[in-house]
């Protein structure tokens, strides 16, 4: 298989396919800095080069100096390693967790090739990379590379799965389906599913999966789960699953069609995050909702075992002390200055945020905001918890406490609530402590992902 490009996924029965090769987008710069570790080779057959790089546009055309060497091309250069297991490169200023509350810039290394390609931003690096390659640094991203063995397998099939469904659906969907999308000003309502990239199968950051090169290096339990998982995914029929997760449901998981696209996807159904499981507490209504975020119930992700937090969450993760349950507060002039920022629409003082619909779990599907000026109802999950928050709401599963100082509108709204994610299909927390409890990763994701299968395909 080539080194470059994409390569098509087509499941059939008896098929024995080799394995993928990945394209993935790391960062756009107008300037890019890099360090070639090892000889670097063009893939034009024009030089080779090692050390510290810098690449730019200059006349409309991407350029790359290395020392006295300089290459020009109008669209993309393109390099590889001369000894794959010898070479990588570093990348200067990658941006992770974009947009969120942890955001934040570092440097990050990566083996195999990249892609130098000109976009409208500037230039965007593209990694080249064999898919287990690429799996064995998502579950240690995501996730601690010392969490449970169980669960990094179990991961690994998780992760395999999304990136393979995606870039099957994409192949079968171009050009990509439009999500539906209402915004006439008394409604905007918006569905978010993993957005097509068009340069690449998948980003680098949260919006795709976690994928920090050979940064955090490999420890013998992330090899392990690799190995031991080559090949295998989740099916369903004779379909590879679309295998979502999240960091914490919070206790119950929230059906596919409330969060990404209204479609029924039988495996991505709402379970409460235990076994045996109870039944679901009726958290679609306001009352019950009230009496679910309030409550500490018994969950596999309702953890605080520090042992067990401390092996499984990066140190970026566990900067979020309260993800089973939460609670954010608002004074009303930061509140309305907020709102009115991340929606762009001037509410005036916010009167009232009314949950018009929620989801099992208890996340808001649909919110009616009241200002003085004018009011709106605003969904679906995603788009409820960008409104909300200066980066992203921990969830949309959460009821709103409001607080008056004899005026007409709230002086102080606190919002409390369960989960950390969309919680849709496998709680990543919730595996966590399955892993630590002897659960085997077969086990794990038949409780996440009930009706499923795991295949090699291979």
């Amino acid at each position: 298989m080539p080194l470059f490009g994409r390569s098509t996924l087509l499941k059939r029965r008896n098929d024995v396919i080799p394995e993928p090769v990945m394209t993935v987008g790391i960062v756009v710069r107008p300037v890019l800095q890099m360090d070639f570790e090892g000889d670097y080779e063009l893939l034009d057959g024009s030089g080779i080069l090692s050390g510290h790089a810098e690449i730019c546009l200059s006349g409309g055309s991407v350029v790359l100096q290395c020392g006295s060497f300089r290459q020009t091309a109008v669209e993309e250069i393109a390099l590889r390693p001369i000894d794959p297991d010898r070479g990588s490169f570093i990348l200067h200023g990658v941006t992770i967790g974009a947009r969120f509350h942890w955001e934040q810039s570092e440097d990050q290394r990566f083996s195999g090739g990249v892609r130098l390609r000109k976009t409208v931003d500037g230039i965007l690096a593209i990694n080249v990379v064999p898919l287990e390659e690429y799996l064995a640094s998502v579950i240690a991203s995501e996730m601690s590379s010392d969490a449970p063995g169980e669960f990094l397998r179990a991961h690994a099939v998780t992760s395999r799965s999304w990136i393979l469904a995606q870039r099957e659906k994409m192949r079968r969907n171009r050009p990509a389906r439009q999500l539906p999308f209402t915004d006439d000003g008394e409604t905007r309502l918006r569905w978010y599913d993993r957005e097509a990239h068009h340069e690449f199968d998948v980003c680098a950051d949260d919006h795709c999966q976690r994928f920090h090169g050979i940064t955090l290096g490999r420890t013998p339990a992330v090899t392990r789960a690799i190995a031991e998982t080559r090949g295998k995914v989740l099916v369903a029929g004779e379909t590879i699953c679309d295998a979502r997760y999240a960091k914490s449901c919070g206790g119950i998981s929230e059906p596919y069609e409330n969060v990404w696209d209204p479609v029924h996807v039988p495996y991505l159904v709402s379970n409460v995050d235990a076994e045996p499981r109870p039944p679901l507490p009726g958290a679609e209504t306001e009352e019950g909702a009230r009496a679910w975020v309030r409550s500490l119930p018994d969950a596999f992700c309702n953890t605080a075992d520090p042992d067990i937090l401390r092996k499984s969450l990066r140190d970026v993760d566990r900067t979020t002390a309260d993800f089973y349950r939460w609670r954010v507060e608002y004074g009303q002039e930061e509140f309305a200055a907020l709102v009115a920022r991340k929606s762009g629409v001037d509410f005036g003082p916010i009167a009232d945020l009314i949950p018009l619909e929620r989801g099992p779990s208890g996340r808001v599907k649909l919110l009616k905001i009241v200002g003085r000026k004018r009011s709106m109802t605003i969904g679906r999950e995603l788009e409820i918890r960008r409104t909300l928050s200066p980066s992203h709401l921990y969830s949309s599963a959460f009821v709103v406490v409001k607080r008056r100082n004899g005026d007409d509108v709230p002086a102080h709204f606190t919002l409390i609530g369960a989960g950390w994610g969309h919680g849709v299909g496998l709680c990543q927390i919730g595996a966590a402590v399955m892993g630590a409890r002897g659960y085997a990763h077969e086990a794990i994701l038949r409780h996440y992902f009930p009706g499923t299968r795991v295949e090699r395909i291979y």
